[in-house]
């Protein structure tokens, strides 16, 4: 394994909510801006690469018994600071975000890449993987709130993009356009891995390694393979 590749996965095979399906509860309920999809995507960005530092760090001396204990103390920790700066430095986006800063605590990215990854390689490896993740999640939530801001609202990052006679898709910047945003991207995901399989000559409907085309269980076989 190398810190490039462990760094690369993240931002597109391994891609957390479009790829491997965690964390879709912020994905669904903040992302009706840019701004908030960016906002929170940082924050778990610094969670997650410094958990994943501390988790690799102390591996060796955390007892098998507790560990889902320590990995949630660790994170309550970083999240503790994170939301400190939030209301120190950026406290109208952490009204905003509301009670998902907290909990990120028990967001499934954080724990599974401690558990699956940090737990079990060293301290580079575990920061490259962290920043990984850490980094699609942020672009997919920016990304995401970006689509639903525009169509939703005629604006991205709060700038307008359209006339005055520009009528906004309302629905976009509710809970039915995000299931709707999250379900098109997905199906465009999909297809456009099908089209890659197809270019190298593998089945339509598998990925080469055994995973299915939505290669949400290359985690699983990563982690497989680590342990």
């Amino acid at each position: 394994m190398s810190f490039y590749k462990e760094f690369t996965k993240g931002l597109w095979n391994e891609l957390p909510p479009f790829r491997l399906l965690l964390g879709l509860c912020p994905v669904l309920a903040i992302t009706k801006t840019a701004q908030n999809g960016l906002g929170m995507g940082l924050a778990v960005l610094f969670v997650l690469v410094l958990s994943n530092m501390i988790v690799s760090m102390v591996r060796g001396i955390i007892p098998k018994k507790v560990r889902i204990a320590c990995f949630i103390i660790i994170a309550a920790t970083l999240v503790v600071a994170v939301e400190l700066l939030m209301q120190a430095y950026a406290y109208p986006l952490y009204q905003q975000l509301g009670i998902f800063v907290p909990l990120i605590v028990v967001n499934c990215i954080i724990l599974g890449r401690a558990e699956a990854f940090a737990a079990k390689n060293p301290v580079n490896l575990a920061i490259a993987d962290g920043l990984g993740m850490g980094l699609g999640f942020t672009l997919s939530l920016t990304f995401l709130g970006s689509v639903r801001e525009i169509l939703g609202a005629g604006s991205i990052f709060g700038v307008k993009l359209f006339g005055e006679s520009f009528e906004p898709f309302t629905m976009m910047v509710e809970a039915p356009g995000a299931f709707i945003c999250l379900g098109v991207i997905l199906a465009f995901m999909n297809h456009l891995t099908k089209m890659q399989n197809r270019k190298r000559g593998l089945s339509s409907d598998k990925a080469g390694n055994g995973c299915t085309v939505c290669g949400g269980c290359t985690a699983c076989e990563r982690g497989k393979a680590s342990a």
